[in-house]
C-alpha cells in the first residue's frame, strides 16, 4: 500500500524539464560558490599541482556520475539517489545511506549562503558581516542573518513550482558560464609562469606531494563543485524524456565544468601576487587562507592586477565579480534547496520518514519536505559559520553515499535484468567497481577528523531507524525499537565525546584511545544489528542482512583513515602510497560483497510490472 501511494505522488509531478533545464540545474549546482573559493583553497593545499587535483577529481567523479546516467534513467524518481539503495538492498543499507545523503544536502544551501556573505564582506563597508576567528573567516551576527535572509529567497523561488524553478534556474546558469570564463581569460594578461616554476610544481618537491594533491580534492572544494552532477538524477521524476536526457545531461555538465574549473586554477595561480595577498614569503601556499584574498580570491586578484597592467577592464570585471558573488552561489542554493526538498520527499517515500512528507502543495512541490529543507539549513548555519570550514564535512557526506553508484548500477543488473535501461552502460563491469572505488578513495582522502565527523552525524540519525522505521514497518516491538534506538543514540554521544577529548584534541597515547573508541564505535553499530535481526520480522531480517556490508565498509574506512597518511599519527602504520592501495583493495572487496547482498525488492518488482504495464 505504502509503496503504491508512493507511486501515485510520483505521477503527480509535473515532468516539465528540457535537456537544457536538466544540464542547466547541473552546472547550477556545480558552478556556485566553489568557483568563487576552491582556486584559492586548493592552492593552498596543493600549490601549483591543485591543477592536478580537479583533474583527478573530475575524472572519478565521471566514473561515479556514469553509474548514475544507467540507474537515472532506469528509475526515474524525484530523490532518486536516496531512493535506489532501498531498491537494490532493502531498507537498512536504503536508511543508513539516504540519511547520510540528507545531511549532505541539507546543509548545501547553508554553504551557499555563506559564500554571498562572506564575498559581500571583501567590500569594506560590508566587512562587518564577517570577523577572523584562528585565522578562518566566519560569519557574525549580522552575516547569519543575511545569509538566512537568502535561505528564505530560495524557499520562495521552490515554493511556486518546478517550471518556475527550472526557467529561473536556466537563466541564472548562463550568467554563472559567462563570468568565470571572462574571469579567467582576463587574469591571463597578468600571467606569471614564476608561480608554476619556482617554488615546486609539488608542495613537498617530492612524490610525497600526492598526498596533498589527492588530499585538496575532498578538503578544498574540489569534489563539493563537481557533486553537482546529481541533479538531473534528482529531478528525474520531473523530466520530459528522462530516459534519453539524464545520461546526457550528467556527461556535458561534467565535461564543461572540469574544463572550466582547471582553467580557473591556472588563472589563479598564475595571476597570484604574494605582496598584494599580504604573504612576505612567495611560496607559502598555505598562507592564502589567511590572506587578505581569502574573502574574495578572484575580486582582489582582479583588482590587483588591472592596476598592476593599467587595464581598467579587470577592475571594471572585478566589480562584476562581486555581482556575480551574490547571483552564482544563490543559484546554486537554489537548486539545492529543491534537491534538499527531493531528499526529504525520497526518504519519505521510502516510508523511513512519515508520509506527510509526501504531500504536494498547489504548485505539485513537496510542501513540508520544502519547509523542513529551510528549517534545518538555517539550523546548520549555527555552528558552521564560514564556507572553508563546512566545504570538507558536506563533501565527505555527499561521497560516501556514492558507493552505491557502481554497486546499485551491478546489483540492478544481476537482480533485475528485465528492468527496462533506455541507457545501457557499456563495459559496466569494469566501470561499476571504479565508481565504487573512486568514491572510496575520495572519502578516505577527507581525513580522519572529517570522516569522525560525519559518522557521528550519521549515528545520531540511525537510531530513528530502530524508534520509527522499523516498529512501525518491521513489525518490531515498540518499546525494544525505542529502548535500542536510545541506547544507540547515547552510546554514539559517550563515544563521540571520548574521542574528542583523548584523539582530536590530545597526542598523548592517540593509538590506544583509539582502540578503545573503536572497540566501543564497534559494539555499538554492530550490536543493535544484531538484536534487531532478531526481533523484527522475516522481511526485516532480509533488509538488515543485505545491509550488512555497510556497516563493515564504515568500519575498515574509519580504521584506515586512522592508520593511514591522511589520519593523525605522526607516523602512519600504513604510509603512502600503499594506504591509497590498500582502500583501493578493500573497496573492490566491498563493492562485491554488496554486489551480492542485493536481492530483488519489492519496489523494484512493481517498477518492472510498471514499465510492463506501459508496453
Amino acid at each position: 500500500m505504502g509503496e503504491e501511494k508512493t507511486l501515485n505522488t510520483d505521477k503527480q509531478l509535473r515532468r516539465e524539464l528540457t535537456l537544457i533545464d536538466l544540464v542547466s540545474l547541473a552546472l547550477g549546482g556545480i558552478i556556485g560558490s566553489a568557483w568563487l573559493f576552491s582556486a584559492l583553497s586548493a592552492a593552498s593545499i596543493a600549490g601549483p599541482s591543485a591543477v592536478l587535483s580537479w583533474v583527478i577529481g573530475g575524472i572519478l567523479i565521471i566514473f561515479i556520475g556514469l553509474a548514475y546516467a544507467e540507474l537515472g534513467t532506469a528509475v526515474p524518481r524525484s530523490g532518486g539517489i536516496v531512493r535506489y539503495p532501498h531498491y537494490s538492498h532493502g531498507s537498512y543499507a536504503g536508511y543508513m545511506l539516504a540519511v547520510l545523503y540528507l545531511i549532505s544536502a541539507v546543509t548545501t544551501p547553508s554553504i551557499e549562503a555563506e559564500a554571498v556573505v562572506e564575498y559581500l564582506a571583501s567590500i569594506s563597508p560590508l566587512n562587518f558581516l564577517t570577523t577572523s576567528v584562528n585565522g578562518v573567516n566566519v560569519l557574525t551576527v549580522y552575516g547569519i542573518l543575511l545569509a538566512i535572509c537568502l535561505m528564505v529567497v530560495f524557499f520562495l523561488v521552490n515554493y511556486f513550482g518546478i517550471k518556475a524553478l527550472g526557467k529561473t534556474n536556466t537563466g541564472i546558469t548562463i550568467w554563472k558560464l559567462v563570468v568565470p570564463t571572462v574571469t579567467f581569460i582576463l587574469l591571463f594578461f597578468a600571467f606569471n609562469s614564476k608561480n608554476f616554476t619556482s617554488y615546486g610544481f609539488l608542495p613537498t618537491g617530492n612524490s610525497n606531494g600526492l598526498i596533498d594533491v589527492f588530499y585538496a580534492i575532498p578538503a578544498s572544494g574540489i569534489v563539493y563543485a563537481y557533486l553537482g552532477f546529481r541533479q538531473p538524477v534528482e529531478y528525474a521524476g520531473e523530466a520530459k524524456n528522462p530516459q534519453r536526457d539524464i545520461g546526457r545531461a550528467i556527461v556535458i555538465s561534467l565535461a564543461i565544468a572540469i574544463i572550466i574549473y582547471t582553467l580557473l586554477q591556472i588563472a589563479f595561480i598564475g595571476a597570484l601576487d604574494w605582496t598584494s595577498a599580504g604573504i612576505s614569503t612567495p611560496g607559502n601556499w598555505t598562507a592564502l587562507t589567511s590572506s587578505s584574498w581569502a574573502s574574495g580570491p578572484f575580486y582582489n586578484e582582479l583588482e590587483n592586477s588591472g592596476k598592476a597592467l593599467g587595464l581598467a577592464l579587470l577592475v571594471y570585471w572585478g566589480y562584476a565579480l562581486l555581482v556575480d558573488a551574490v547571483i552564482s552561489p544563490s543559484g546554486t542554493g537554489l537548486v539545492y534547496i529543491g534537491t534538499t526538498t527531493r531528499t526529504f520527499y525520497g526518504i519519505a517515500a521510502d516510508r523511513y520518514f512519515p508520509e506527510f512528507f509526501l504531500r504536494l502543495n498547489k504548485y505539485k512541490i513537496p510542501i513540508f519536505s520544502l519547509i523542513a529543507t529551510l528549517v534545518v539549513g538555517i539550523l546548520f548555519l549555527l555552528p558552521f559559520p564560514s564556507w572553508y570550514l563546512f566545504v570538507n564535512f558536506s563533501s565527505l557526506a555527499t561521497v560516501f553515499t556514492y558507493v552505491m553508484g557502481g554497486i546499485g548500477l551491478q546489483t540492478l543488473r544481476r537482480t533485475a535484468p528485465d528492468l527496462r535501461r533506455p541507457v545501457k552502460l557499456a563495459g559496466s563491469k569494469v566501470i561499476a567497481p571504479i565508481a565504487t572505488v573512486s568514491a572510496m578513495l575520495v572519502a578516505y582522502w577527507s581525513g580522519f577528523t572529517t570522516i569522525f565527523y560525519v559518522l557521528t552525524s550519521l549515528f545520531i540519525l540511525v537510531p530513528i531507524f530502530w524508534i520509527y522505521y522499523a516498529v512501525k514497518e518491521l513489525n518490531m516491538n515498540r518499546a525494544l525499537g525505542v529502548t535500542l534506538g536510545l541506547l544507540q543514540l547515547l552510546s554514539n554521544i559517550l563515544l563521540a565525546y571520548f574521542a574528542y577529548v583523548n584523539i582530536l584534541n590530545s597526542s598523548y597515547n592517540l593509538i590506544g584511545s583509539f582502540i578503545m573508541y573503536f572497540l566501543g564505535f564497534l559494539g555499538m553499530s554492530i550490536i543493535p544489528s544484531l538484536i534487531g535481526y532478531l526481533a523484527v520480522n522475516e522481511t526485516g531480517r532480509k533488509y538488515i542482512k543485505s545491509g550488512l556490508w555497510l556497516i563493515g565498509l564504515i568500519l575498515a574506512t574509519y580504521v584506515m583513515s586512522f592508520i593511514g597518511n591522511f589520519g593523525l599519527l605522526s607516523s602512519p602504520i600504513v604510509p603512502f602510497p600503499y594506504d591509497t592501495i590498500l582502500v583501493v583493495i578493500i573497496g573492490l572487496v566491498f563493492h562485491y560483497l554488496a554486489v551480492y547482498s542485493g536481492f530483488r525488492t519489492e519496489e523494484i518488482e512493481n517498477i518492472v510490472r510498471e514499465q510492463a504495464q506501459q508496453d
